[in-house]
């Protein structure tokens, strides 16, 4: 076997010639100041497309439909049940077994500001968790025939949200025959 020959490290330690060259390439050089932060890389959140945000954004003003007319009773037991909920259900909403989470008052609202402000004060409380929200669209004492304006439209309205369990009159003190009383999916079952 052949051995290699070393050869010989060139250091600035060995020759003073570059030792002298170095020290006067540096005449004057400060080091830097440690920065005092501290940089974190992390991961930027995925973009989301712009077109579904738009849909998101307008979707509150065309989800309810002024067509669709349901049969609902205006009397004294005016209240929906989704199918699939039992009796009870509507029971309990009647006698206050939830407590009321959040209050829109409709009161001076034409049709569509009505139908907006509704669909944004629902998604909120959805959002929020709410399971039971009053609605306050008036007794019609003012109006022109002396009757609800907007309840049977709310009513109408209310149906067609699927996270809209039931909906009755509210008791004597949340309103009686001027309000509604809705109650909503909760945070689990959406």
């Amino acid at each position: 076997m052949k051995r290699r020959k070393k050869e010989p490290e060139t250091t600035l330690a060995g020759n003073p010639d570059e030792k002298a060259l170095f020290r006067e390439a540096m005449q004057g050089v400060m080091p830097l100041a440690k920065p005092d932060t501290v940089i974190h890389h992390r991961e930027q959140p995925q973009p989301i497309a712009h077109q579904i945000r738009h849909e998101e954004e307008t979707a509150p003003q065309d989800s309810l439909s002024d067509y669709i007319s349901l049969e609902i009773a205006a009397g004294d037991n005016w209240s929906f049940l989704r199918p699939g909920m039992t009796r009870q259900t509507l029971r309990r909403l009647r006698r206050g077994y939830w407590r009321i989470q959040a209050h829109l008052d409709l009161h001076g609202f034409t049709r569509n500001e009505a139908r907006l402000e509704l669909v944004t004060f629902l998604d909120a409380c959805s959002s929020k968790g709410f399971r039971c929200v009053s609605v306050i669209h008036g007794k019609g004492l003012s109006s022109k025939n002396r009757e609800p304006v907007l309840k049977t439209r709310i009513g109408n309205w209310l149906v067609q949200r699927h996270d809209v369990l039931a909906f009755c009159q509210a008791r004597p003190e949340d309103g009686g025959s001027g309000a509604v009383l809705v109650l909503l999916k909760a945070a689990t079952q959406q």
